[in-house]
């Protein structure tokens, strides 16, 4: 039985009128997995994209995304997802920046590239040179930092947060309660070699010092448990 979903196809000559229209801005091209990725030099992007747009028939812009590759110089790579209305076939098409080389705006060509630069902007860091209204647009006024960076720390550098004190909305740097990037993914039913908060419950005395016998702990454990109830015991 064949699938429902219509089969992916790049229109025969698609790869030799894109290598032909963008020539010497053109760093490489390849398909693979049915999908064809066009790499140019990022100073000749708005010149690549009406060459697209307009040779090649590739009409809307549709997504824009960004890469971080923290070990790689550029460090960054901006992709752009474009779709031929006619060919019913997309592309997409990357360069590669870093944080002190604006990309060139394509908000001349597609207006819709406006909120999408900024997202990347947001996210990255990425800048837009003829981008009008480049500010943030996910984060909020005055966060710090760009979230989908892979250096980014996972709670972030500050939390937003009401004082009940000052009787405002403030900035504070973050501070947690336990650090969360050293687990030691032992579970406390296999045994730890460290008496768990609230383990004190199960006995009839205090929690056992960390340097404890564990057997004689565990022993203690077993006398106190209580049976657990089931359905139909009486109380």
């Amino acid at each position: 039985m064949s699938h429902s979903a219509p089969l992916i196809h790049t229109p025969d000559g698609t790869i030799a009128a894109i290598t032909k229209a963008l020539g010497a801005n053109l760093v490489s091209i390849e398909e693979a997995n049915g999908e064809v990725a066009v790499h140019i030099h990022r100073d000749s992007l708005v010149e690549c994209m009406i060459k697209l747009r307009d040779e090649c028939a590739y009409q809307q812009l549709m997504e824009m995304a960004g890469v971080d590759w923290p070990d790689r110089d550029p460090r960054f790579e901006v992709v752009y997802c474009l779709l031929s209305l006619t060919k019913n076939h997309r592309i997409r098409v990357h360069l590669a920046t870093n944080e002190d080389h604006p990309v060139p705006s394509v908000t001349g060509i597609w207006p819709v590239a406006g909120w999408l630069e900024r997202e990347v902007f947001d996210m990255y860091g990425v800048l837009f040179s003829g981008n009008s209204d480049l500010r943030r647009i996910l984060t909020d006024y005055g966060f710090s930092g760009h979230p989908q960076r892979k250096d980014f720390p996972l709670s972030g550098y500050v939390e937003l947060r009401y004082s009940e004190e000052e009787k405002r909305v403030k900035y504070e740097p973050v501070q947690l309660a336990q650090d969360f990037r050293n687990f030691d993914f032992l579970s406390p039913w296999e045994g730890a070699d460290y008496v768990l908060p609230g383990d004190e419950k199960t006995g009839e005395g205090p929690a056992a010092p960390a340097g404890a016998d564990k057997t004689a702990n565990k022993e203690a454990v077993k006398r106190t448990a209580r049976k657990p109830k089931a359905t139909g015991d009486k109380a």
